[in-house]
């Protein structure tokens, strides 16, 4: 049986800072093939792994969960024959659903899954679980460990709350709040994999699977607009919250964009091409440093942009080096790295204004 890590979480949270921490201190001596799922045309992640040396299979144009069902199981197969791997790691796309990733999997004999992970940036989880529901509480219910990041950057405050709210959708699943910095990836891989005992795990998910489908089937009788205890108990409302909390107040915007939206996505069951959407180009152009720090800051201008979720590339610099980078609503980082075949970038979000993101990269 070859072992099978999933490495789920929402777009931005950091799955490849993590699994790079992993291969490097964690994974030692094993074997491994990672494949990644990009949201989109363009793959980014697999160029900022390279040097970790390890067989990256890259699938593009749709998320494992939704079109690509049938050719992962047949990739996952490819490369079971082609390296024989100790065991694969699977980066899914930032807006799949862990369920149905882990379903993918478990129709591949000769697999085993070890451990299902989700990350989540605790900077952002209530602003994220409001407006995208469905996608976010799936990865969090579904998670064997969940790993929050940034957790060094925040209030004490904002991670009980945070803690909190994933608590109310997950409470058998560790989760991690430790900085990352401050833990070996030996000491993060042993919780992975021993999160709970597998007749645990397997009766924790069996529950979490037949609460969704009974709460599919009371809608169903009821209706959308039923104003029973349980109906109101899962419209997922923020009233109560402080109105000067940061993110809500940086982001109320999107917030109110997205209340009709989000309602919608409480009883509908939707794919991520039908809630996200990308643009991803290839480009010889050649920055400075400072011209993508302006047009990644300009990216958290919904009205002109859409509402940009995470944005990675590489590119030429004007210098000779080679510009990595990485955003996320309000957080930006460049960094210079190792060449690529060419300059790439990607912008993922919710209603991506496509033709002003190409402008504002001059592409």
């Amino acid at each position: 049986m070859t072992k099978v890590d999933i490495f789920s979480g929402f777009l931005g949270a950091g799955k490849t800072t993590l699994i790079k921490k992993l291969i490097s201190d964690g994974y030692n001596g094993q074997k491994l093939v990672l494949i990644e799922n990009e949201f989109g045309q363009i793959g980014i992640d697999g160029g900022f792994l390279k040097e970790s040396g390890i067989n990256i299979t890259e699938m593009n144009s749709g998320c494992i969960c939704c079109s690509l069902v049938g050719d992962f199981g047949t990739a996952l197969k490819d490369v079971i024959e082609q390296f024989a791997p100790d065991r694969i790691l699977i980066e899914p796309s930032g807006v799949g659903k862990l369920s149905d990733v882990v379903a993918a999997v478990k129709r591949v004999e000769g697999t085993e899954i070890c451990g299902t992970v989700t990350v989540i940036d605790a900077s952002k989880c209530r602003i994220y679980l409001k407006n995208f529901k469905e996608f976010y509480e799936n990865q969090i219910k579904y998670a064997g460990t969940i790993i929050l990041s940034r957790t060094g950057n925040i209030a004490q405050d904002k991670l009980d709350q945070a803690i909190a709210l994933i608590r109310e959708i997950n409470d058998h699943s560790q989760i991690i709040t430790t900085p990352w910095d401050d833990l070996s990836g030996v000491q993060i891989l042993k919780a992975i994999e021993e999160p709970l005992t597998a007749a645990d795990m397997a009766a924790a998910l069996l529950e979490a699977e037949q609460h969704e489908l009974e709460h599919a089937h009371h809608h169903h009788e009821h209706g959308e607009d039923c104003e029973c205890e349980e109906c109101k108990h899962h419209h997922h409302h923020d009233h109560d919250e402080d109105d000067d909390d940061d993110d809500e107040h940086e982001h109320h915007h999107h917030d109110h964009d997205h209340d009709e939206h989000e309602h919608h996505h409480h009883h509908h069951d939707h794919h991520a091409d039908e809630v996200f959407d990308s643009i991803g180009f290839e480009t010889s152009k050649k920055f400075t440093k400072s011209q993508i720090e302006d047009a990644l800051k300009a990216l958290d201008d919904t009205e002109k942009y859409g509402m940009i979720l995470r944005s990675k590339g590489i590119v030429a610099g004007e210098d000779g080096s080679w510009i990595h980078f990485d955003f996320v609503p309000e957080e930006v980082e460049v960094r210079t790295g190792s060449s690529d075949v060419t300059g790439k970038i990607v912008v993922i979000g919710s209603g991506v204004k496509k033709d002003a993101v190409k402008e504002l990269f001059g592409i």
